[in-house]
C-alpha cells in the first residue's frame, strides 16, 4: 500500500469512527505523541489532546450528533506529514474539511481536523474513494 493509500485509509477510519460513534476508535486515531488541535464548525480552536478528546466524547455521545460522510478525499504526502482535503456530507449540506496526519510507528495518526461551511458542494465527480497527489 502506498503512503497516499495508507493516508486515505486513516482518513476513512476517522469518518468510520465518527459514523459509528466509536470513541475508543476515535481516540486511537489521534496522535498521543505529537501536538494536536481541532476546530469544529463554529467552535473555538482546541489545542491539546485532552480538550480534543473531550470534544469528541461530547459529540459522539450526543443524541443530536450529525451523520457525516466523507466525499471526494484528496491525499497529499510530504515526508512524514500528510493531509487530506475532503467534503463532509451532512443532512443539511456540506462542509469542507482538512485532516492532517503524521507518520508514527503505528502508521498515520491525526494531529489536526478542521471543518467549515463551503458555499458550493463537491463536484459531481466526487466519490467516496480518494485521489492521491
Amino acid at each position: 500500500m502506498s503512503d497516499q493509500e495508507a493516508l486515505l485509509a486513516a482518513n476513512a477510519a476517522f469518518y468510520r469512527a465518527f459514523a459509528e460513534r466509536d470513541l475508543p476508535a476515535m481516540a486511537a486515531l489521534w496522535s498521543q505523541r505529537a501536538p494536536v488541535a481541532c476546530i469544529h464548525p463554529g467552535w473555538n480552536p482546541l489545542t491539546d489532546r485532552k480538550a480534543v478528546m473531550a470534544s469528541w466524547a461530547g459529540i459522539l455521545g450526543s443524541g443530536s450528533s450529525p451523520n457525516v460522510r466523507c466525499l471526494g478525499p484528496v491525499a497529499f504526502v510530504t515526508g512524514d506529514t500528510g493531509f487530506v482535503i475532503c467534503y463532509e456530507v451532512l443532512e443539511g449540506g456540506f462542509l469542507a474539511a482538512t485532516n492532517i496526519f503524521v507518520r508514527e510507528a503505528a502508521g498515520w495518526t491525526m494531529v489536526h481536523h478542521q471543518a467549515g461551511q463551503t458555499l458550493q458542494g463537491p463536484p459531481q465527480t466526487a466519490t467516496d474513494g480518494g485521489t492521491v497527489h
